[in-house]
């Protein structure tokens, strides 16, 4: 499956600065095959070792870690050649071994001349406790589900992924591509961009429960993680507040209350079952600020903030979404409050910044006196971009304009299903079009 991904392992083969490089995303994101493929395109072997599968490997990094040494061992125990430049290894599942995660620095001091990789599940949970952690050695990469345009690749229209990319200026599009990529996007929506789900979907295109099938299976290999790297209480904790997001999404006020977990959960008690989700990159956390000044950071509310999940054809599993909405016109977007629909813009964002060299590790919106609110406030480059998001077509605009009567900034953006449009100062983005913003000139 074509992923956008593939270009950054690229850029870094080829980099005169290269380390060694970890690969970050959640469970069954297409790591280990995205990874593989790469060894097998562009190097004349691939060397896989999963410290899962194969806990034997450890063994080979309690010593000493002499990479040269460790190298010439694996060599032997795998039976292929290891060489400079021409082998890519790949240390997966590396979070079973702190020592080897350990080894990367060494491999960057006293070995830079071989291509390591290693990526891993939950491997968030683990990089901030190896001891000690190779900090400065080593690159990093995240790898997201499928963003709609890389969905629209998997569906074979790539020739309309690259209309839409090529569209500049907010001149509308032709209706007949328009509303081709808002029903690509009704899809979208229920399927996700989880690489499996989508195989799944191209594969049996008239059956969507085989696709739900695939999404539960994905939803229940997280809930065992939970149990798997945490203590019994804790698990319990991180399962409830999971299970929270949808909820608490459906709501008209977004903000995540510790209450609606339980009546008696109290916030000392649920942070770090977030932190743990948010480690696990299972879940992304918008903050509430008041004030739109760079940096944004210093200016949230550490105490007011959304969850959003990482996949929204996961939130429709996680939700138990009926497939029939997918024909029941606008219901879709509209549904549980426009939660699908935001949960979709904050992934693409994620995702799309990150793809534009800005990684983004949490977002912001804006809220006055609960009277208006402006979804997402993005930081990119020494700008700030305010965008509303609306789930249905809506020329209503009151938050926006609140927002910009009070801060005067030079564009204000809101997007919607509307066709692209440019009014005043005001530009509209159509839904499926989010990775142009904040830009489009």
């Amino acid at each position: 499956m074509k992923r956008d991904f593939y270009l950054k392992l690229l850029d870094w083969k080829k980099s005169t600065t290269r380390k060694p490089l970890i690969v970050k995303g959640v469970r069954q994101v297409g790591k280990t095959y995205i990874l593989k493929e790469f060894g097998k395109n562009e190097y004349t072997n691939t060397a896989y070792f999963n410290f899962e599968d194969d806990p034997n490997l450890v063994d080979f990094f309690v010593a000493r870690i002499q990479p040269q040494q460790i190298i010439h061992k694996l060599s032997i125990y795998s039976e292929i050649p290891i060489r400079p430049h021409d082998t890519l290894i790949i240390f997966d599942e590396i979070q079973n071994s702190p020592r080897a995660l350990t080894s990367l620095k060494y491999f960057c001091e006293d070995a830079p001349e071989f291509h390591v990789v290693a990526a891993g599940s939950l491997l968030g949970l683990k990089l901030g406790h190896a001891s000690p952690f190779p900090v400065g050695k080593v690159n990093f990469l995240d790898l997201y589900p499928l963003t709609f345009g890389e969905y629209l690749d998997a569906l074979g229209r790539t020739q309309l992924r690259e209309f839409l990319h090529n569209a500049r200026g907010f001149e509308p599009i032709e209706s007949i591509f328009h509303d081709e990529l808002i029903d690509h996007l009704k899809m979208y929506y229920y399927t996700g961009g989880m690489p499996e789900v989508v195989k799944r979907h191209i594969s049996d295109k008239n059956d969507l429960s085989k696709v739900r099938q695939v999404q539960n299976e994905i939803l229940s290999a997280y809930l065992q993680d939970f149990s798997k790297y945490s203590t019994k209480a804790e698990a319990i904790r991180i399962t409830d507040t999971w299970n929270a997001i949808p909820a608490q999404l459906a709501k008209e006020n977004k903000k995540f209350k510790y209450s609606e977990i339980s009546k008696y959960a109290r916030a000392r008690d649920y942070y770090e079952s977030i932190q743990w989700l948010l480690d696990a990159g299972l879940v992304y956390k918008s903050f509430c600020i008041k004030t739109p000044k760079l940096p944004l950071s210093a200016y949230k509310d550490e105490n007011m903030f959304k969850l959003y999940i990482v996949d929204t054809g996961l939130l429709g599993a996680l939700s138990n979404l009926s497939a029939k909405t997918i024909v029941e016109g606008n219901k879709l977007f509209s549904g549980f409050n426009g939660a699908f629909t935001e949960n979709y813009v904050a992934q693409e964002l994620i995702a799309g910044l990150s793809s534009q060299g800005n990684p983004v590790r949490e977002l912001y919106y804006w809220s006055f006196n609960y009277s208006a609110e402006v979804d997402f406030i993005v930081q990119h480059d020494d700008d700030i971009y305010p965008l509303e998001v609306k789930a249905v077509i809506s020329k209503r605009k009151t938050s926006l304009v609140v927002y910009g009567e009070k801060f005067k900034p030079p564009i204000l953006s809101r997007v919607t299903q509307m066709n692209f449009k440019k009014e005043e100062y005001i530009r509209n983005y159509p839904l499926y079009a989010v990775s142009h913003f904040p830009g489009n000139d």
